[in-house]
């Protein structure tokens, strides 16, 4: 995670891609990624083709040595033979050198771009998306399916052009030598392509199965580490190890599989020209003691027969990867070709930042829920005044996390209207939306990266002095003076997911990144329940200062969470159903009393439904802002 780096030039290239057709990956690549570089890959195509050509005409200045020198033996006709096939030799090594000069970086290029594209790609989509994804499936796209794209590019495709003219030009070398040996050799092309064909489709299914069961135990590796805490707890690691050995079982036995369908192409292309290859000895002995062939031109057949073996064998090989290559650029336009349904409009509404937020008979229903399912919210309702402070409660499970996302438009909400500064979200520009608002989750999601690189990843000033207040206040609103104890303080890595860190830790390390950013509207996922009643209690003093100007919604499990808003948001059955103050709810709503009382608190039930003890904490947080 690198905060510096802005996504804006990769998320543009990757929208102004070509959108890709189902069942035409080939196509798709030549399109977006291969036609600049086209010119580079043909001249490493035509610099192996002369490779090979150059090993074609060793045979013929060796036939005609051989021929020369039976009937009249000299020295001279030696040496310039010899020098003959030295030059050559030469110029096939320099050829080959050639080949990956030119096919090595753009094959490089090529790869790089598809990866960022995708990473690009993979930003910008819902978070309905990534709900349906795993990370393992994700991941294995994004890394050995590309590399395997980039090997292709760098050699299988440009072999796979020059063995198909280096097969034709030594086919019409073995017809000028003779025409009954062009017969007899030609006569293997037939078999050869009706076993490519059935071996294609055959080697397609096992490539993609492979490439599957790969992504699904990179899921299950990326779950078992993530987790390991969790596994050891409840003694299940070697439940969990069983699964994974049968998961590699049936990997082992997808790629036995693949392996032995291109064995069965391999061993097939391997025999057939050993064969025809014994046929023409036997052929060529004859006639050569019967004077209707010179010995050179048998050496010369059989030369470049010799030189058309490797291509013809490597020609399974290089079948074998096209269709693995097919397989992975299939599963990678399988993302890229995902429609975005939340995306910026052309010209979008700049609105001035003022921090209004008005919900409008809002509705929303998950992607995958059953059609006829009741939606999770409905009719939904809310107006905040800039700089008001609103808690948002609600029973477990009566969407009030939904809610929150879908102001900044992680989801869509499908009916009635989101407003922010009086424009409906899906008019603003979603990069300019998401400037305007920052939340901090439930789940506190950290990266492997410095504590001041993930708590400054929403602050877009560059200037180091700025960056650096603004690290410090962060930190000190959310009491996270934890980090000077650490070994390199800011500039500690803190591991992967944040895991070496405490769920407190974690906790305010991701809502002093909401503080840092400084938005006009502010969204906080029940932010402190994993703090003790004291820090709870300064941090509440902390956000106090700095709510002032800040319009926030805050998702409450805690009545000391609820006594730092203005006002309260009842969420029932998916829709709200009273807004008042703390005070004036509790004397007047009888759901309301019943939430706060299940609220997961360290009061106690006498403290919480006494109302001068709720109006005095209510006071206490007016304030302390």
């Amino acid at each position: 995670m690198k905060t510096q780096a802005s996504p804006e030039p990769l998320a543009a290239r990757a929208e102004a891609l070509p959108r890709p057709e189902e069942g035409k990956p080939v196509p798709y690549l030549w399109r977006a990624y291969v036609r600049p570089t086209a010119g580079r890959l043909a001249l490493g195509a035509a610099s192996a083709a002369l490779a090979g050509i150059a090993a074609l005409l060793i045979p013929q200045v060796l036939r005609r040595v051989i021929d020369d020198l039976g009937s009249h033996p000299s020295v001279s006709v030696l040496l310039v033979g010899v020098g003959l096939m030295t030059l050559l030799g030469l110029i096939e090594g320099a050829m080959y050198l050639a080949r990956r000069q030119f096919t090595i970086k753009p094959a490089v290029a090529i790869e790089r771009a598809m990866r960022e594209d995708l990473y690009a790609r993979l930003q910008r989509l819902p978070a309905g998306f990534h709900d349906a994804w795993s990370s393992g499936q994700l991941l294995s796209r994004s890394m050995s399916d590309l590399s395997l794209v980039r090997r292709y590019l760098a050699f299988g495709g440009v072999m796979t052009v020059s063995s198909a003219i280096l097969i034709a030009v030594g086919l019409v070398m073995m017809y000028l030598l003779d025409w009954r040996f062009f017969l007899l050799y030609a006569v293997i092309v037939v078999p050869m392509a009706l076993a490519s064909f059935a071996f294609r489709t055959r080697f397609n299914r096992a490539s993609r199965r492979v490439m599957d069961l790969q992504g699904d135990l990179a899921t299950t590796v990326e779950e078992s580490v993530q987790g390991i805490r969790v596994l050891k707890a409840f003694g299940r690691a070697d439940f969990t190890a069983r699964q994974l050995v049968q998961q590699l079982a049936g990997l082992r036995k997808a790629e036995l599989y693949k392996a032995s369908t291109l064995g069965w192409f391999i061993g097939l292309i391997t025999a057939v020209p050993a064969l025809t290859m014994a046929a023409a000895l036997i052929g060529g002995i004859v006639l050569v003691a019967r004077d209707q062939m010179t010995p050179g031109t048998l050496v010369a057949y059989f030369a470049t027969a010799a030189v058309l073996t490797n291509p013809l064998q490597d020609m399974g090989q290089l079948i074998g990867m096209f269709v693995s290559t097919k397989a992975a650029l299939q599963r990678h336009i399988e993302i890229m070709g995902v429609e975005r349904d939340i995306r910026s409009p052309e010209s979008p509404a700049r609105p001035a930042s003022e921090g209004r937020l008005e919900l409008h008979d809002v509705g929303f229903r998950y992607p995958d829920a059953k059609p006829d399912s009741e939606p999770l919210l409905t009719g939904v309702s809310l107006s905040l005044r800039p700089g008001e402070t609103m808690a948002l409660v609600g029973e477990t499970g009566s969407g009030k996390s939904t809610l929150l996302n879908l102001i900044p438009r992680l989801y869509e909400a499908g009916e009635g209207r989101v407003l922010v500064d009086g424009a409906d979200v899906r008019e603003l520009d979603t990069d300019d939306l998401r400037t305007r608002i920052a939340v901090a989750f439930e789940d506190a999601t950290l990266f492997s990266d410095t504590v001041e690189n993930n708590v400054l990843l929403g602050v877009r000033d560059q200037d180091p002095q700025a960056r650096r207040a603004a690290l410090e206040e962060a930190l000190e609103v959310a009491q996270a003076h934890f980090v000077e104890r650490l070994p390199e303080g800011a500039q500690t890595q803190i591991g992967e997911e944040g895991l070496s860190l405490s769920g407190g830790q974690r906790q305010r390390l991701a809502l002093a990144r909401v503080v840092a950013a400084k938005p006009r509207i502010m969204l906080l996922d029940d932010p402190l329940s994993a703090l003790d009643v004291s820090t709870e209690e300064r941090v509440i003093e902390g956000l106090g200062r700095v709510l002032a100007d800040t319009t926030t919604l805050i998702v409450a499990h805690r009545p000391s969470t609820v006594a730092l808003a203005d006002r309260v948001a009842l969420l029932e059955d998916g829709t709200v159903t009273a807004v008042g103050p703390h005070h004036e709810l509790l004397e007047s709503n009888e759901h309301y009393r019943h939430v706060i009382a299940s609220l997961d608190s360290q009061d106690t039930l006498e403290d919480v439904l006494d109302d001068d003890a709720c109006r005095d904490a209510e006071q206490h947080g007016r304030e302390g802002r």
